[in-house]
């Protein structure tokens, strides 16, 4: 099943085994032919990036992103909602590391789990499929870490560059927008996708397919959702039902 940006997580979980043995400076910055002729987005740093809060939004097809790269705003002022980040996220660890993306990614994450039927075809943020089975490994990574060390996901899934206000696509403002490194934050948000029996360190995505990943550490549990109808008003209001109820049936 195509999983839109709720894939995205997994994009970013790729990163981290590379960073960690030092196959690429995950802080470095962006590629000089990014943004204005001759130079990068001052302080766009991949870091940010996966903070969603470089600043850019691109367009789709890739020579024209990086041709035609354009910033919303100052690196580091208000988190923007961005695929086109991961997908420059992904050409810059290509770059360090000579692996093709969807390679790397089947390498560091897919292989070792055993997500046999997981694939990117396509953007690295929004093309990634798998069937649910694989899904639910993926979640039980999250949830108990084999691959990563403790410590590195307790930072990926806990608030990078605070008090930075946004718009949480479908919800509207919220201030703050917090994100860790590729998964948003529940905290106290309102209105939101996840339930209202989520603990504030729930952290997850969802994707305008209509899927959603969150893992909630406070109690242990994690919550996968696929459908055949694309993100709107139906989940805004049958999420946070599900996520409630799931909760209630774990806690009994």
């Amino acid at each position: 099943d195509p999983h839109g940006s709720a894939g995205s997580p997994r994009s970013q979980r790729s990163c981290v085994p590379g960073y960690r043995r030092g196959r690429q400076r995950i802080r470095g910055r962006a590629r000089p032919d990014v943004g204005a002729p001759g130079r990068a987005p001052p302080a766009a740093h991949a870091h940010r990036r996966r903070g969603r809060r470089a600043g850019h939004a691109l367009p789709a097809d890739r020579r024209a992103r990086l041709a035609a790269a354009h910033l919303r705003a100052e690196p580091g002022a208000r988190r923007i909602y961005s695929s086109a980040g991961f997908e420059l996220l992904a050409d810059f660890l290509t770059e360090q590391t000579g692996i093709a993306f969807p390679e790397y990614l089947r390498e560091a994450v897919f292989e070792p789990l055993g997500m046999r039927t997981a694939l990117l075809d396509g953007s690295a943020g929004h093309a990634a499929r798998a069937a649910l089975g694989d899904l639910t490994l993926f979640a039980g990574e999250l949830l108990t870490p084999q691959l990563i060390s403790g410590q590195t996901l307790a930072e990926a899934t806990s608030v990078q560059f605070p008090d930075r206000d946004g718009i949480l696509p479908g919800y509207g403002s919220q201030r703050p927008n917090d994100w860790g490194l590729g998964f948003e934050i529940r905290d106290g948000k309102t209105p939101h996708w996840t339930g209202t029996a989520n603990s504030g360190r729930t952290y997850g995505h969802f994707g305008q397919s209509g899927t959603f990943l969150w893992v909630d550490p406070e109690i242990g549990v994690a919550t996968i959702a696929l459908s055949d109808e694309n993100f709107g008003d139906w989940a805004r209001t049958a999420w946070p039902k599900l996520s409630d109820s799931v909760i209630a049936e774990t806690h009994n």
